[in-house]
């Protein structure tokens, strides 16, 4: 039997054009997979104004679904003996060591105590180290003030220095909470990043070309698009007054060239797809060859975050209802829709890119667009598209 229902496959097109049509984004690619079918569909433009089709192989900025590789590394290292979980990470990152935490989240920012403990791996690949997105009224927080006046508050444009001087300047801000305490978005994976490089001596995007993308067969997939695909590449744009305007060209752009701290990938639905294929099938590429343990795939996807740091850790309204968080990912706990399958492992990317990967039902959908998010309705198109892929499962 097939996969899919090839009735309900049908309308799936039709239904992403007419919602591309009322200016949801400018183009858009979504791909579906299941047992040995893969299915693609690509409707709209890659780019306005010059009404360049969307194909099913235009590259898209994938952002913050970087941050499941990145994690996924991570794990390879630690199978290889080369680092602990609960190894303190500051033999590797001294910016680091003897941290000064908030009194509480208004304090200024020399109003601090020590660190209870050290930060470690662990806390890194569960964003728990005590650091990142604040999310406060303007002027409430000095610590949020000063990430971004030194350039490390969370953002969608690339950063404009390396990974040793984003981590001086880490280094130089106390943390918002204990170690350990509770969960806040994204800077754990960014400091992952540097962490990774000085474990290896490698660059990061040599570190995920070796370990990932070339044993994977990830052609597409880079920290920045080459001039010879630049062709493929969908201009961004963000919402503005007048509907979507440009935020990032596809040439000239911030990813048409290599950048000094690689920490957001380009890719396609089809190489997306052959790292997805790679967790369901535990750690194996298609060709057999092991890349993580069954154990480490395993732990990747499990909810690591507790019902204690939950209750301290904001991000959406009802996050924490229905979603954990794993290494790099989010899991679903509870179904509240079609296309929440409890022990979906997935994320999105802040240019409205979004991936689900379902051991349960063996389901793998993507759906990637080129528009900037700027609240979570945002991933409508992404949520009703994983809806229906549920929905045409046989």
């Amino acid at each position: 039997m097939a996969a899919f229902d090839a009735a309900r496959l049908a309308g799936i097109e039709p239904w992403l054009a007419r919602r591309l049509a009322s200016g949801v984004a400018a183009g858009a690619v979504t791909l579906l997979a299941g047992e040995d079918e893969v299915h693609v569909f690509a409707a709209g433009v890659q780019d306005v104004s010059a009404s360049m089709p969307m194909r099913a192989d235009t590259i898209f900025r994938m952002l913050s679904m970087t941050k499941p590789m990145v994690a996924a590394a991570a794990v390879m290292l630690v199978e290889d003996g080369a680092i602990a979980l609960d190894d303190a990470v500051e033999r590797w990152l001294p910016e680091l060591a003897a941290r000064r935490v908030l009194r509480h989240p208004g304090a200024s920012l020399d109003d601090t105590v020590s660190a209870a403990r050290p930060v470690t791996l662990r806390d890194l690949l569960t964003f728990r180290l005590g650091l990142g997105v604040i999310f406060a009224p303007p002027g409430t927080s000095h610590l949020a003030a000063a990430m971004a006046e030194a350039g490390v508050a969370p953002g969608p444009d690339p950063m404009p220095f390396g990974p040793d001087e984003y981590m001086r300047r880490i280094g130089a801000l106390p943390l918002a909470a204990q170690p350990g305490e509770c969960w806040m978005y994204h800077t754990g994976i960014d400091v992952l990043a540097v962490l990774l490089v000085r474990l290896t001596g490698k660059p990061l995007d040599g570190l995920l070309e070796e370990r990932i993308f070339a044993p994977l067969g990830m052609a597409d997939t880079g920290f920045f698009v080459p001039e010879e695909k630049i062709h493929r590449f969908a201009t961004g744009y963000r919402l503005g007054e007048a509907g979507l305007e440009v935020h990032d060209p596809a040439r000239d752009g911030a990813y048409a060239r290599a950048p000094l701290f690689p920490n957001a990938i380009v890719s396609t639905a089809r190489d997306y797809l052959e790292f997805c294929q790679m967790l369901l099938a535990g750690g194996r590429t298609p060709d057999g060859r092991r890349l993580l343990s069954r154990a480490g795939v395993a732990l990747m996807m499990t909810d690591q975050i507790t019902l204690e740091q939950k209750a301290r850790s904001f991000f959406t309204e009802g996050f924490w209802e229905r979603t954990g968080w794993g290494f790099g990912g989010g899991i679903v706990i509870r179904r509240d829709d079609i296309g929440a399958n409890p022990g979906t492992y997935g994320w999105s990317g802040g240019f409205g890119t979004a991936f689900i990967a379902d051991p349960g039902e063996r389901l793998i959908a993507l759906c990637l667009t080129q528009r900037l998010m700027r609240a979570p309705d945002d991933m409508a198109l992404a949520r009703d598209f994983f809806n229906m892929g549920y929905a045409a499962l046989n």
